[in-house]
């Protein structure tokens, strides 16, 4: 769950662990209406006061932790990063495809280090966050962790080259400055950041956010607006067909996308980069889907579909 304001939740865990977790939702500040490079129009509706009165922001982070290769890319859409030649058993094959598992589980264990500020272009926000979690103490980064691993197993049979940004191996983060570098430093040809957002009871479905046109500091979004904007379109349509669920009924207008300038994992990338938020796991109904192992493969297969259409074109 990416953040703009830090609200915690108060989390009644198995383990009754002392500690709340930062949801991922959060009132952002309206991005206006704008139009990019490739006349798609960016609105911003996430966040709206319609929002998540009860949930809280969410976080980024940064650190690579494994590249995992399979050879093969695909042939229309965005230039290919690989040499490889698509099949039509490999229809990824010579991509580079970066998957962000929102959150770190070890988050909460280092409040200190996650705490501290980091450049993200217009302003400084926290390395990182805990995320959110169900009402029964499922935390936002077990599920995150869970799906990023089904995602890249998809991928890779699909013959793409997966970058997992984090892989729980460090002890926290990494910080969502370095998140954006990991993307940039693969030359990603689609970056797919996995979150669940903590908003009021009653507000399902799932979202993207996209970044919105930025330029400040070291935050310049120009050349990624428009390809980002067809990444978050491709994911919806896929997401929602696959696991049956319908786009948020309380960010986005019905669209399912969501527009922000004021989180550091899409001002500093350089490549197409998408947040996707799941669902909502404040919501009971929400959180029953969330929670199951089967419908976590429904959504790794809706994400892996939705990049696959982005890159064929």
């Amino acid at each position: 769950m990416p953040y703009h304001h830090r609200k915690l939740l108060a989390l009644a865990l198995p383990l009754a662990l002392p500690f709340a977790l930062t949801a991922c939702g959060g009132a952002a500040t309206p991005v206006p209406q704008s139009s990019d490079a490739a006349g798609a129009t960016t609105s911003d509706a996430k966040d709206s006061p319609a929002g998540s009165p009860a949930g809280a922001a969410g976080s980024q982070g940064t650190e690579s932790a494994g590249a995992r290769e399979s050879a093969n890319p695909s042939q229309s859409g965005p230039a290919r990063s690989g040499g490889a030649t698509p099949t039509a058993d490999r229809p990824l094959a010579g991509r580079v495809i970066v998957v962000d598992p929102g959150h770190n589980p070890g988050n909460f264990r280092h409040s200190t280090e996650i705490n501290k500020k980091v450049d993200i272009g217009t302003t400084r926000k926290e390395c990182d966050t805990t995320g959110t979690s169900t009402n029964a103490g499922y935390t936002e980064a077990t599920f995150t962790l869970d799906v990023s691993h089904r995602l890249r197993d998809l991928l890779e049979e699909g013959g793409a080259k997966v970058v997992l940004v984090h892989d729980a191996e460090r002890p926290y983060g990494p910080c969502i400055d370095e998140r954006a570098r990991i993307g940039n430093t693969a030359k990603a040809d689609a970056v797919v950041s996995v979150h669940a957002d903590g908003s009021a009871t009653g507000n399902r479905g799932f979202h993207v956010i996209l970044p919105a046109r930025v330029k400040d500091g070291a935050a310049d979004t120009g050349a990624i607006v428009a390809p980002s904007r067809t990444l978050g379109e491709k994911l919806v349509t896929h997401f929602a067909r696959t696991t049956g669920t319908r786009p948020a009924n309380y960010i986005g207008s019905g669209t399912g996308l969501d527009v922000r300038d004021d989180l550091g994992g899409l001002n500093l990338s350089t490549v197409p980069k998408v947040f996707l938020e799941c669902g909502n796991m404040r919501d009971p109904k929400d959180a029953a889907l969330l929670t199951d192992a089967g419908w976590r493969q429904k959504a790794a297969r809706g994400i892996a579909d939705g990049i696959e259409a982005y890159l064929q074109g």
